[in-house]
């Protein structure tokens, strides 16, 4: 059942790997007591990930694991992160859970600081649906007021990132 384990790691790690510069621009609505609305800013690039198994139980139903995160960013976030994920496989072929948290390090628009990441994935007979977040008020130095949304895809073997976020 390891191997079962380990399978259903890199089908989840396939789905969870699966653009202007600079901040946000804000937009003024031009009428008394109204906010300014915050327009999303995009960053893009590649990033390198390394998966450290740390823990399996087995069970009759699928299984259990714990695996350790280290990450490489290149591009518009240049930086590290570290986290750790806990996955789920059961007896359906391509069926499988995984939810996970990482900590950023990095420069993201040339603005430093380090900011969580929330991933929650699951994968339905095939069907991948990942929802990757910052965790609200996770942002420090620079970054301090960051919220998005991450999508991340595989290419030809290669990690890419797609990032949308605002600041405050």
């Amino acid at each position: 059942m390891k191997n079962g384990v380990r399978a259903a790691a890199s089908v989840l790690v396939g789905v969870w790997l699966s653009t202007s510069a600079g901040w946000p621009v804000h937009a003024h609505a031009g009428l008394p007591g109204q906010k300014e609305a915050v327009v999303a800013t995009r960053a893009r690039g590649t990033f390198d990930v390394k998966l450290g198994p740390e823990m399996t139980e087995n069970s009759a139903g699928g299984a259990l694991g714990r695996m350790s995160l280290d990450k490489q960013f290149h591009g518009d976030l240049e930086g590290t992160s570290k986290g750790q994920m806990l996955t789920a496989s059961t007896s359906v072929k391509d069926s499988a859970g995984y939810v996970a948290i990482e900590r950023v390090t990095g420069t993201l628009h040339g603005r430093s600081g380090t900011f969580a990441l929330q991933h929650s994935g699951t994968m339905t007979r095939g069907a991948p649906q990942l929802t990757i977040t910052v965790v609200p008020d996770s942002g420090t130095g620079q970054l301090v007021g960051l919220a998005g949304k991450m999508i991340i895809r595989i290419e030809d073997g290669k990690h890419f990132y797609d990032f949308e976020y605002t600041k405050e």
